[in-house]
């Protein structure tokens, strides 16, 4: 059987992030068959995209996430989550430190396709 990280493997979010400066830092934690988990670390502004082939989805475990959409902006605390649909135009910022964890397809650009 071919073990993929993140299974029969026990993760500790904030082991994992603990250390982690940067003002940005995405990276996969676990594949789940053609998907992945993800834990960002956020400090800044990112800037507006939309996935064509993907849906985003975000859990806001430390901090404070502020989602921005076209028509309005949500904002997101510890326990909270939102799933942004393909072809959502949004972008993500935190004015402190924040960790998520996001789930979507493993081709999914983080970056964003626009």
């Amino acid at each position: 059987m071919e073990r993929k990280k993140g299974q029969l493997e026990k993760l500790n979010v904030h082991t994992l992030t603990k250390d982690i400066q940067d003002d940005w830092k995405n990276f996969v934690i676990s594949k789940i068959n053609n998907h992945v988990v993800r834990l960002s670390v956020i400090k800044r502004d990112f800037h507006w995209h939309l996935h064509q082939n993907s849906d985003e989805f975000f859990y806001v475990i430390e901090g404070k996430l502020f989602v921005d959409l076209e028509e309005r902006t949500e904002v997101l605390t510890p326990g909270q989550m939102i799933t942004i649909p393909k072809n959502v135009k949004h972008r993500t910022r935190a004015k402190e430190r924040t960790v998520v964890l996001c789930f979507e397809s493993q081709d999914n650009d983080v970056r964003g396709d626009i």
